[in-house]
């Protein structure tokens, strides 16, 4: 009996193997564009069972890859085990130590929900259903990073696994280069099973999303660089060009503000001598509604993405991004960093100097669509000043680690890696040896 047949008896969690109903889609990642393959897929009943199963794994000389519900999927599951954790779903919310325990399946979205009763808030990004743990351990951009950095710097401890089987408590104290490197290094180190976080007062907020015909999308680019010039750190403004199949172009502007609705306004107001716009969802809204202001899917598709970071949003670049039409993109967003963003950040990714990031997102319903999307992508990215790294995060399936840390961090990376799993039990998505 081969080591991969006698899974079942080893956790007590759901498997399933190649050639078995519903393996298909078991092992099918959030982005159905990439193919992924898997030697088993694994759904963990808990931290036991992930225990017991990388002891398995590590004796039958298997990987492990670990995806709550497969986003940030990259294909590099071949011949590994594909982890499932989003059984481990507890969460519990302290509003008097303003800390939440978030199991390794927790979805952003839930977690807003449990702290906005106390007027707390974690670090949410724009999709509610993405889990807390994936986005912690790739770093994290969120709508409130600029008031309080990456989501990874908020993040207290971690519960994990080890490459032996054991499960151990991790803090900034009791192993710091460990601690260090999940702090945004990626999956490559350890499963998490739970982190700890520091949620982040917020009481009032203010946010939506403000929408035009494309023919204004100059001026709106010109009141969008005149609001993040000025902005506070709690205020977030993304800017986005949008042009859906069947549909003429649009131009909106997203934000955020963690105050009073009159200060908002104010910060805002260039927004307001805008032609009038075609809809405007702009309102106090709770912290567990975030995700309805880019309303981003909550469902399983195919799509192609390219992220960068922006040296600057001057004249010579935004006179390339309206240089024509961004089809066969559906979307080319440009978020505001700066603020806690810029500053000290032990983590593997550390400050963010570029002042805005760019994303660069398509469709690739058929080959033809496909290359012409990545070659839109390529040519706008090479025409805007980039810095030459990306967060974590925004990697796609074609690039690597390198992409996104100094060689500095990647080599303590790799140290971490070699001394924590020197037989690479563990697959990240983005390997930091890769």
């Amino acid at each position: 009996m081969n080591t991969l047949s006698t899974l079942r008896s080893v956790v007590r969690g759901q498997v399933w193997l190649p050639g078995e109903p519903g393996f298909d889609a078991a092992r099918s990642p959030w982005n159905l564009a990439v193919e992924q393959s898997a030697a088993a897929v694994v759904e963990a009943a808990d931290a036991d069972d992930i225990a017991a199963l990388v002891r398995h794994a590590r004796v039958a000389g298997l990987g492990i890859a670990t995806q709550p519900n497969g986003h940030g999927a990259t294909g590099r599951t071949d011949g590994a085990i594909l982890l499932r954790t989003r059984r481990l779903d507890a969460l519990r919310v302290d509003p008097v130590t303003r800390r939440a325990r978030i199991g390794a399946g927790v979805p952003s979205g839930r977690l807003q929900a449990a702290a906005a009763p106390y007027g707390l808030t974690g670090l949410p990004g724009s999709s509610p259903v993405v889990s807390v743990t994936g986005v912690a351990l790739g770093g994290g951009l969120s709508w409130f990073g600029r008031a309080h950095g990456w989501v990874a710097d908020s993040v207290t401890a971690f519960d994990v696994v080890d490459a032996e089987g054991r499960q151990r408590h991790l803090t900034a104290e009791s192993d710091p280069d460990l601690f260090w490197a999940l702090r945004g290094g990626g999956g490559d180190f350890a499963v998490v099973t739970a982190l700890e976080l520091s949620l982040h007062p917020a009481p009032h907020l203010y946010g939506g999303r403000t929408l035009w015909d494309g023919e204004h999308a100059p001026a709106v680019i010109d009141a969008y660089r005149r609001i993040t010039a000025a902005a506070p750190d709690t205020l977030t403004a993304w800017l986005d060009l949008l042009h859906f199949p069947g549909s003429a172009p649009m131009v909106a502007v997203d934000a955020t503000y963690i105050g009073d609705e009159s200060e908002a306004r104010d910060l805002l107001a260039p927004l307001d001598g805008l032609p009038q716009p075609l809809s405007d969802s702009r309102r106090v809204m709770s912290v567990a509604e975030l995700g309805s202001i880019t309303a981003e899917p909550t469902d399983p598709g195919a799509g192609s993405s390219r992220g960068e970071l922006l040296t600057d949003l001057d004249d010579t670049a935004v006179k390339t991004l309206l240089a024509e039409p961004i089809a066969p993109l559906l979307s080319v967003q440009i978020r505001h960093l700066g603020g806690a963003l810029a500053g000290p950040s032990d983590s593997p990714h550390g400050p963010l100097a570029e002042p805005y990031a760019l994303y660069l997102f398509g469709i690739p319903a058929d080959p033809a669509t496909a290359a012409a999307v990545t070659a839109r992508q390529r040519g706008l990215a090479g025409s805007l000043p980039v810095s030459g790294r990306k967060p974590y995060t925004f990697l796609n399936p074609g690039e690597t680690a390198a992409d996104a840390f100094t060689p500095a961090a990647l080599a303590r990376l790799r140290g971490v890696k070699r001394h924590h799993d020197p037989h690479n039990v563990f697959r990240s998505n983005f390997p930091v040896e890769g």
